[in-house]
């Protein structure tokens, strides 16, 4: 984050679009659920930013970088970093186009996902949970859902032959006119509820190829593995710290009768695996490592300071219940130690490297 004026200049314009129409809907479920995993400051970018796009459009017009800081009160830095939050978890995504003269930024609004999405997401709904405890998420489950349609209810609508069935087929002759006017222009695309976007979870985030080795066909069958199969598998390889090696036997035990993979066993043996591994019913904030956006870059300019860059490196790079586990020798920390932690960043909203700075600060006042 320290070379984030490399990306970014206050001089640099930006303009505001939408993926689709944004609805009052989107802005419950951005403040209801989507607030607590990106904070106050992220929030209100984003409605800044949804702000900019004129009443009922897609389209907001051109200002700059220093006009948003002047709005928001704000550094640049900061907005760099919060932008990114937007980023990562689905909300925005950023375009660049570069002239001779300038670089425009062009910031796309993306809906939230819809109740049902969020709630079966499978990353999102289990950090919401540890965010704001069960009283809290069971009030925005129920807030969030109402009755079905009753079972025994029949459903006695009209198709629309049987409506219009006296229409003369003249009609629904096509003209060559008609068809002229019903074409939309290369460089326009039509006014539409956007599509919202889950949290994507890099390729690099789980070895695949080390998953599939050793593998036959027999244990896991390849047709199982779809797209939506293997995203889920990512999602929980990061969610609850699974290797690749240890994902096998989660996956294998998710393969049911017909040779096939939900994601909703998937989650389950995820969980189980989870429960038994950790002995927790849930991933906490204390097995979070430090964002890579918030990642100090090592001092290049002299060699006296690797030592340093070492440590820090080394306390971005583990969840402060690991660094317990290294400095214990390897036994597991207590369940009072980690609930502190977690209490501290949850009230502080710290991050966890700053935590583990913490411990570590702690640990060599007390001679470890």
């Amino acid at each position: 984050m320290s070379n984030y004026w490399k990306d970014l200049l206050p001089v640099d314009p930006y303009v505001v679009k939408s993926s689709g129409l944004l609805q009052d809907l989107d802005r419950q479920i951005v403040t209801l659920l989507y607030q607590p995993l990106i904070g106050s400051f992220s929030f209100s970018l984003f409605l800044t930013l949804w702000g900019e796009l004129e009443q009922n459009r897609v389209w907001g017009k051109s200002s700059t970088h220093r006009q948003l800081m002047a709005a928001m009160q704000t550094s640049l830095k900061t907005i760099h970093s919060e932008k990114e939050k937007l980023e990562g978890i689905g909300l925005l995504k950023t375009y660049i186009k570069e002239t001779e003269h300038e670089r425009l930024f062009i910031y796309e609004l993306i809906p939230p996902l819809r109740p049902d999405e969020f709630f079966q997401d499978g990353m999102l709904n289990v950090f919401l949970y540890n965010r704001v405890g069960k009283a809290r998420f069971q009030q925005l489950k129920e807030y969030f859902s109402h009755p079905s349609v009753p079972e025994e209810a029949r459903d006695i609508t009209r198709s629309f032959n049987e409506v219009f069935a006296s229409v003369q087929p003249s009609e629904w002759k096509m003209s060559d006119d008609m068809i002229e006017a019903m074409e939309l222009r290369e460089d326009h695309e039509w006014m539409k509820e956007g599509n919202s976007q889950p949290a994507a979870v890099t390729d690099d985030a789980f070895d695949f190829q080390l998953f599939l080795a050793g593998l036959s066909d027999t244990l896991i069958p390849r047709k199982a593995l779809t797209d939506q199969v293997k995203e889920t598998i990512k999602k929980l390889a990061f969610l609850y710290g699974i290797e690749p090696l240890q994902m096998q036997n989660v996956v294998m035990s998710a393969v049911d009768e017909h040779d096939m993979i939900t994601t909703e066993a998937l989650r389950k043996a995820a969980s189980d695996w989870y429960q038994i591994e950790r002995g927790g019913p849930l991933p906490e904030l204390v097995d979070k490592v430090q964002p890579m956006n918030l990642r100090e870059q090592p001092n290049q300019q002299s060699s006296t300071n690797a030592k340093e860059d070492n440590l820090i490196a080394l306390l971005e790079q583990v969840s402060p219940r690991k660094l317990l586990q290294d400095i214990g020798g390897g036994a597991e920390p207590s369940k009072a130690d980690l609930k502190i932690i977690e209490e501290i960043m949850l009230d502080q909203k710290l991050e966890p490297g700053v935590i583990n700075v913490l411990i570590y600060y702690v640990m060599l006042k007390t001679d470890m």
